[in-house]
């Protein structure tokens, strides 16, 4: 059976209505930066046009080259502001950065990494649009959720998240982070599937 990211890793599950304390594992990830609108921003855009060419490179790499087959991890982003209250009042996205995901199995090396960069490109002719590198990004101690519907609804369910951090004594840190369990291009609104995540310090 393929490697699935989704079953084999902790944290790609959470259930609606209820808020999870986790200990996450540092993990490797494919990332681009950027800020804006998503939703009207070409940076956004151009990071997922940039993203997905490597992505899908480094499945077909491993499973023709290395004999390990692994499924499309799911889209993540991590979300900031300079005043977090950008994301749950009035959601002004205009302030919003971000840095968009997918993990990376364990057994994928940065020269795996090098060498599909340098097939994305001789393909294209040229360089991504958007630079994308292969970072670790360590979480540690984290609350996370499910938010079923669209994303500008995640607003008052971000805060309910963080109303139970602060109620287990926790303080946030760190970024907003976002699993898309599902393609926003063909999944009618009501029916998305987000994880919620913020890491948290204290005890």
């Amino acid at each position: 059976m393929p490697f699935d990211p989704r079953r084999e890793l902790t944290g790609y599950t959470a259930r609606r209505g209820r808020v999870d304390l986790l200990e996450l594992p540092a993990r490797r990830y494919l990332a681009v930066d950027g800020s804006g609108d998503p939703n009207t921003s070409s940076s956004y855009a151009d990071a997922l046009a940039s993203l997905y060419p490597v992505t899908y490179g480094l499945k077909f790499l491993s499973s023709r080259e290395l004999g390990r087959a692994y499924r499309v991890p799911p889209l993540e982003a991590l979300w900031w502001a300079d005043d977090m209250k950008a994301f749950t009042a009035g959601r002004n996205k205009d302030r919003w950065h971000w840095t968009v995901l997918t993990v990376v199995p364990e057994w994928i090396t940065d020269e795996h990494v090098g060498t599909v960069l340098g097939r994305v490109r001789d393909r294209a002719g040229g360089p991504p649009p958007r630079t994308v590198d292969l970072r670790t990004v360590e979480e540690g101690t984290v609350v996370q959720t499910l938010h079923v519907g669209p994303y500008d609804d995640e607003g008052p369910v971000i805060a309910a998240m963080h109303d139970d951090a602060a109620a287990r004594g926790r303080s946030l840190t760190g970024r907003h982070h976002e699993i898309y369990l599902n393609d926003a291009r063909r999944t009618a609104p009501e029916r998305l599937r987000t994880i919620l995540r913020q890491p948290v310090t204290g005890s």
